[in-house]
């Protein structure tokens, strides 16, 4: 019996679509007389469906088909609209503009930074400007590949950027406090005012849908919002809660003297010293720590609410490698000898008194070790955390992932094909009347096949197909939802 198939998207392997009564997956050179799996043709039945497509496919390679897609021999190429041509030079742009920043960072490192003293001779402040640079790099070259991975590079750079811009005010507040402020601090300076500059620029080329792994929620083509924030609920309110202290906590536990000295003498005398309280500097050092908590606090709220979660994991990692690099930039310290000139000492008064110096670290550091690794875990587990599958929110309304989900509303579960079980079936219960608006729809702009074999397959395009079981014209799409039932627009 014949079966009149729409396929709304195509990746390299796999094509989702619709069939007279579900939603189902064909090889893009199969044929379609029978879709390797299928779901009902309900609201959830689509988000499941593109829940597993999402998963056997890379999110590079899918595409819209119809008017957004040309056939070229066995695949389908994407379109090149007017937006994705003004992306492409846009992001040339960042890239460069971070790869000057960085190079102007590592001209910085040999000139003198402060008192006549250049960066690469204090390994711990080499080490953490290097950590920044690094990352940097590593966002310039994703955003120079493109795709998906561009806005991954952008988030990277922009969390990184906000973090240290608090840290340079602070060197650049040591030089006007009365400090010898050298080439070193000036060309490290421009550095990273060009790289936040690449940065901003990448982050607002606004993300395609289709380079998403959630994948497109609305017409072909359409972008996303720059920022897209939600209130996490049900099961992601605990880890998001979590998050969020630990983020105010090393923000706080930052503030404190983290340097520790004992100073032992001949005579058994013993005084300690400790150094780095962030408001024991003069003013403008403290403005520089003060924008320094203050932005990661910013930070990691943020990358909490922002959606989808994997996004706000990678901008919290940006602004958690800064933080993290200064705690090593402090351990690094302890391996090296402590001048007596730091405490008002000249080398002979050293060697009278007998004088030696031993050097820790405070309490207050490890708290903030402590509060960084929790922040560390955190970003870990929003990467790498199974996305959750959609939710009916309710008849009419908007498809949503399960981050957004209300906690009282049941999860609605892939339901495979009989006749391809590999797995234990998870079918959909059935929806109630209430449950489903039944008026109707068209199908526009997707590719519709007649087949029962391959050999039958004829493709006609701007023809159209009617639904039983569409959502009504008024309901939405939030921008992390799966995407648009075919044939129905936002």
């Amino acid at each position: 019996m014949l079966d009149k198939v729409t396929i709304a998207y195509r990746g390299a392997t796999y094509e989702i679509g619709r069939g007279r009564d579900y939603f189902g997956i064909w090889t893009v050179d199969g044929s379609r007389s029978q879709p390797l799996e299928w779901w009902p043709e309900t609201q959830e039945g689509w988000s499941a469906a593109w829940t597993r497509f999402a998963v056997l496919e890379a999110p590079d390679a899918i595409t819209p088909a119809g008017r957004d897609a040309t056939r070229t021999g066995a695949g389908f190429a994407p379109a090149t609209g007017p937006r994705r041509a003004g992306a492409a030079p846009r992001a040339a742009l960042a890239a460069v503009l971070l790869g000057v920043g960085v190079a102007l960072g590592i001209a910085g490192l040999f000139p003198n930074y402060l008192d006549g003293t250049s960066l690469a001779a204090q390994p711990d402040n080499l080490v953490a400007h290097v950590i920044y640079l690094a990352t940097w790099t590593v966002g310039a070259v994703l955003i120079a590949l493109g795709g998906s991975r561009l806005r991954i590079g952008a988030l990277l750079a922009t969390g990184l950027s906000i973090v240290t811009f608090g840290l340079f005010v602070a060197d650049a507040g040591t030089a006007i406090a009365g400090s010898q402020a050298g080439a070193g601090l000036v060309l490290s300076c421009v550095g990273w005012l060009v790289c936040a500059a690449g940065s901003a620029v990448a982050f607002l080329i606004r993300p395609d849908r289709t380079a998403d792994a959630v994948g497109p929620a609305g017409p072909a083509g359409a972008s996303r919002r720059l920022v897209t924030l939600g209130r996490p609920r049900g099961a992601a309110l605990g880890p998001a809660i979590l998050l969020v202290l630990a983020g105010l906590g090393a923000a706080a536990a930052f503030a404190p003297a983290w340097d520790s000295f004992t100073l032992h003498t001949a005579a058994g005398q013993s005084q300690t010293f400790t150094a780095g309280n962030a408001f024991a500097d003069p003013g403008p050092v403290i403005a520089g720590n003060v924008i320094v908590m203050v932005s990661l606090a910013a930070v990691v709220i943020v990358a909490a609410l922002w959606r989808p979660v994997r996004y706000g994991a990678v901008l919290l990692a940006g602004a958690i490698i800064p933080m993290a690099a200064q705690a090593i930039s402090a351990l690094v310290q302890l391996g090296h000898a402590t001048s007596p000139t730091q405490f008002g000492f000249t080398p002979a008064q050293a060697s009278q008194l007998g004088l030696t110096i031993s050097a820790g670290l405070t309490p207050a550091f490890w708290i903030y070790c402590v509060f960084v690794v929790a922040l560390v875990v955190s970003c870990t587990w929003m990467l790498f955390a199974p996305q959750g599958e959609a939710v009916l929110v309710g008849a009419g309304t908007d498809l949503r992932s399960v981050d957004d989900a209300d906690p009282q509303v049941p999860t609605w579960h892939v339901a495979r094909a009989e006749a391809y079980n590999t797995a234990d079936d998870a079918r959909s219960p059935a929806l109630d009347d209430h449950d489903w608006d039944t008026d109707s729809d068209e199908f526009d702009s997707y590719e519709e096949f007649t087949s029962d074999s391959p050999a039958d397959s004829a493709v006609t395009s701007d023809s159209t197909v009617t639904s039983d079981s569409a959502v009504t014209s008024d309901s939405t799409v939030t921008p992390d939802s799966r995407p648009d039932e075919p044939g129905h627009q936002a």
